[in-house]
Parts: structure tokens; C-alpha cells; sequence
């Protein structure tokens, strides 16, 4: 018997459609910092995530990174290659360990092209990914560095159990594409804010409200839930 799916996008679909991507996928476990992808590669596989959060990370020649978006149970990866063969212009690792349902992109293709509401609905996923896209390049030119880390923290939050994330300085820079003074600073203005403590990798959010009103008018229902319609 097939496991009950913890994916939303596999939750709000037909009976009959699940039930085909669940058949036609296989779950899997991941671990923090487990590559599914690096810059370049054609996109043979996508996951639907059940827990854990994967990162589309970009990556320069200097070797700098920033985050480019982010995939937890809300969501799939790289579902453009959903619609047609691809190849994906990020790494993509995992932020936080967790499980997922992996299908080779070539067999989701032909199942959304019998299926239009499973179609459809990656469709609309990828449409409301793009427009995070856009949005995010705005913020990461536009906003502060403490209103930025407090939006990536609580777009964490949203897709993990419990209030705690270990994450090191080096790892926070890489993902922000800050220096690691700079997210040092952003951490000590959050924690005085009484929003978060942050102490040797371990954050802990213990005021959600605090950190929401640090954060930029980025973070809202679509950054959230970029499946869900605006």
C-alpha cells in the first residue's frame, strides 16, 4: 500500500491523479547538503518534497552563492522541466534533511500531458515560482540585510517542524550571498529584537511576530505558498 503524501501539490490533486504520480514516483531520504544538481545539468529527475527544504543555489565563477529560491512541502523542483526537456542554471542542494518523491522528468511529462489537471497544476506552480523569482531580485538589491535574513528564516520556518535550525555563519553567507560579518550583524539585530536566539549554528526563533515585523514586504502568502493562487 502506498504511504498517505505529505507533498500539498500531490494532496490537492484527484484521487485517480495521485494515485498515477504516486506509482510512478519512488520516496526517497536526504540528507543536509546532499547535491541533486549542479549549474549545467539536464534535469533528469524532479522531487516533489515531503519534508526538509531543497535550495536552487547560484553559483559564480568567483565561487560566491546565493539562494535562489527555496522548495519544502509546498512545492516541486525545477518544474519547468515538467513541461519540457531542461537543464537547470542552479545547484540544487538540500538546506535541511528530509524525504521526498522522486520521478524521472521524462515520465511526469507524459504523465501531465494525459493529465491535464496534473498539467495545469505544475503550471501554475512554475508561474508562481517566476514571479518569487522576479521579486526576490528586487529584494536582494533593495532591502537590508537584517529585513532579507529574517524573510529567509521565516520562509524556513514555514517548511520544517519546530523552531530550530542549525545553520553556520559560513552557510547563512553563502545562502544570502553576504559576507559572514554581515549575517553576524543581521543575527544580533534580530536577537535584540527578541525574535530569534542564535548561538554557536543554532538558531531558535522564539517570537514569529518579532521576526515578521523585521522582515521586508517581501515575505508574504505567495512567497509562502508559491503553488497557491495570489
Amino acid at each position: 500500500m502506498l504511504s498517505a503524501p505529505r507533498n500539498h501539490l500531490i494532496e490537492n490533486l484527484s484521487s485517480e491523479d495521485r494515485a498515477a504520480l504516486l506509482a510512478a514516483s519512488t520516496p526517497m531520504d536526504f540528507a543536509v547538503g546532499q547535491v541533486f544538481l549542479e549549474a549545467g545539468d539536464e534535469v533528469t529527475h524532479i522531487y516533489f518534497v515531503e519534508t526538509g527544504i531543497i535550495s536552487a543555489v547560484g553559483v559564480m565563477s568567483d565561487g560566491r552563492t546565493v539562494e535562489t529560491y527555496m522548495v519544502g512541502r509546498e512545492g516541486v523542483t525545477n518544474p519547468a522541466a515538467a513541461g519540457a526537456p531542461s537543464s537547470t542554471y542552479s545547484r540544487l542542494a538540500a538546506q535541511a534533511p528530509g524525504t521526498a518523491r522522486r520521478i524521472e522528468a521524462a515520465r511526469l511529462r507524459a504523465l501531465a500531458e494525459a493529465r491535464p489537471a496534473l498539467r495545469d497544476m505544475l503550471a501554475a506552480y512554475a508561474a508562481g515560482l517566476q514571479s518569487e523569482l522576479e521579486q526576490s531580485g528586487a529584494c536582494n538589491a533593495l532591502h537590508r540585510a537584517d529585513q532579507r535574513f529574517a524573510k529567509w528564516l521565516l520562509r524556513c520556518h514555514d517548511r520544517i517542524d519546530g523552531d530550530t535550525l542549525n545553520l553556520t555563519q559560513e552557510y547563512l553567507a553563502s545562502m544570502l550571498g553576504s559576507q559572514r560579518t554581515t549575517v553576524n550583524e543581521a543575527a544580533q539585530t534580530l536577537q535584540k529584537a527578541g525574535a530569534i536566539t542564535y548561538s554557536r549554528g543554532r538558531i531558535t526563533i522564539i517570537d514569529r511576530a518579532a521576526l515578521e515585523r523585521v522582515a521586508c514586504e517581501c515575505y508574504n502568502s505567495r512567497n509562502r505558498e508559491p503553488s497557491s493562487p495570489a
